[in-house]
């Protein structure tokens, strides 16, 4: 866990340890209690969790992107109705990125918004999308298209929900950790490139530790992503159409994470193409990723829906896809147009980097 005392604040409302959360409710006053779940963090981590809890009512869903649609907040929205809950109960969320955003943007449209905290389970919530306040559901195939800027009571972070997760889940999340260090921290990313750890082996107190710091520090000077913020986005401009094309893809799933690597290796091509990273750089970004990640082709009859999914894209103006690259890397440069004919470039440069593997 967070080595920090118990109910001390890490950053901007993130505590250690689950064992905050009965003190952090009881401070609150809540007319009444809600934890969110999924079938598998009913299973794995809510009996780590019951016994710092209050008496309170359990709302369970099933997991999985497909399932982060305007349908499953209905049943949140009906099962509160229901129990009548009111304007003073807390909605706990626990579970990953995709019960942290559901949750939080339902609570947030919950008779005009009620009180949530959210228990990150997995290493890309913990990392990522427990921290900066970004909450919303997928809509008509379009990634995280309806959603609000909704702030959490608090997060509370326990590293011992990652035993709890097959390996798979745990590497999507280390997309996010690699995505930090390539915008953020040049020296820990050289340090991944020359030592290539074994994730089992990492001190993982010591990388969320470090990765959330990272990631607030940026959220706190641009809360609402009106500009420093598009930094974190570096690997998603891509890696959400290809993520949004697969959640159609009934033959073949893509996590979160191995979108957002594919990003990241479609990104610093395109970085490098207008003259922000060089080759080396470049090279060092795809050897780390593809050392981790087994990644899919995306074959070139797909590349025109990708093109349309990205026109869908948040960060967009004036009908032009904007991107951040990096810029070198530990560096970054925000709202960079960028035309089609480069973004297919860098889809068939992924695609050339997985036929050299083979």
């Amino acid at each position: 866990m967070i080595q920090v005392a118990k109910m001390k604040e890490t950053i901007n409302g993130i505590y250690n340890g689950v064992a905050c959360v009965g003190d952090i409710i009881k401070q609150a006053a809540p007319s009444t209690v809600f934890v969110l779940v999924d079938e598998n963090t009913l299973k794995y981590c809510y009996p780590l969790v019951i016994q710092y809890l209050p008496q309170h009512q359990v709302i369970s869903i099933k997991s999985g992107e497909e399932h982060k649609v305007l349908e499953t907040c209905t049943d949140i929205w009906n099962q509160l109705t229901k129990t009548n809950a009111d304007r003073q109960t807390i909605l706990i969320n626990l579970g990953g990125g995709v019960i942290g955003d559901m949750g939080g943007f339902a609570a947030g449209c919950y008779k005009r918004g009620v009180r949530f905290i959210n228990i990150p389970t997995t290493l890309l919530a913990m990392v990522d999308a427990s921290v900066g306040a970004k909450t919303g559901i997928d809509f008509n195939g379009f990634k995280n298209q309806i959603g609000l800027f909704n702030q959490p009571l608090a997060v509370v972070v326990d590293t011992v929900f990652l035993k709890t997760l097959p390996e798979r889940e745990l590497l999507s999340g280390f997309a996010e950790v690699l995505k930090h260090y390539l915008i953020s921290d040049k020296e820990q990313f050289e340090w991944v490139i020359t030592n290539k750890p074994v994730l089992s082996n990492l001190n993982w107190a010591e990388v969320v530790t470090r990765n959330i710091v990272i990631k607030s520090n940026i959220v706190k000077q641009d809360p609402t992503e009106q500009g420093i913020r598009k930094a974190l986005n570096y690997g998603h401009t891509i890696g959400h159409a290809v993520e949004s094309m697969f959640l159609n893809d009934e033959q073949q799933s893509l996590l979160h994470g191995e979108a957002v690597a594919i990003g990241l290796i479609t990104e610093a091509f395109i970085s490098g193409k207008v003259g922000l990273l060089n080759d080396v750089q470049l090279n060092e970004v795809a050897e780390v990723v593809l050392h981790y990640f087994k990644l899919p082709y995306l074959p070139q009859q797909q590349y025109a829906a990708i093109i349309n999914l990205l026109k869908q894209d948040k960060k967009n103006e004036g009908g032009e896809t904007k991107f951040t690259l990096l810029n070198p890397v530990g560096n970054y440069s925000i709202n960079n147009s960028v035309q089609d004919d480069l973004i297919i470039q860098s889809l068939n440069y992924y695609n050339n980097l997985l036929d050299e593997r083979r």
